[in-house]
């Protein structure tokens, strides 16, 4: 398995997005939660994942998901050798999936998520204090909202 892009935008609404994505994208999406959902495209191969809890049409992240935890772990060195401050995470549990992953920022403070997928799980359990630190982002006052989805508030590092 190669790596894959990935791509996660906020949206209004997820049955409606997804309505629309599947028009745009030709094909079925992957994973359809009340809160999220997730397109994989394989050629190109893209993860197009559909958030609530931000501002519609903004990016929230993107990232690149590697086929396996040794491939995370040799990015992570390597980020640490270039200074990147990685903001790391093992055994994770977020937008229905547990990996291991690490977070960085670019020169522009867009934030980029570096992971392997685990599995697959039923429950959103993104609560992680740290991350939402990392991410600039306030606990969510819905907690119907999951806190990998709530917008930063004022500026970002």
């Amino acid at each position: 398995m190669a790596n894959t892009f990935h791509v996660s935008v906020y949206v209004r609404s997820i049955p409606e997005a997804v309505e629309q994505y599947r028009k745009i994208l030709g094909i079925e999406p992957a994973k359809v939660r009340a809160d999220y959902a997730k397109f994989e495209l394989a050629d190109p191969p893209v993860i197009f994942a559909l958030n609530v809890g931000g501002e519609p049409g903004r990016l929230s992240h993107l990232g690149i998901r590697y086929p396996e935890t040794g491939s995370v772990a040799s990015e992570l060195v390597r980020a640490k050798h270039n200074d990147l401050a990685p903001f790391q995470q093992q055994g994770t549990t977020c937008c229905y999936a547990k990996a291991d992953k690490f977070w960085v920022r670019d020169a522009d403070a867009i934030p980029w998520e570096m992971y392997t997928l685990l599995e697959d799980i039923e429950a959103e359990t993104a609560a992680d204090p740290a991350l939402r630190a990392f991410l600039s982002q306030e606990k969510p006052s819905d907690q119907n909202v999951p806190a990998c989805c709530v917008p930063a508030e004022g500026p970002t590092p």
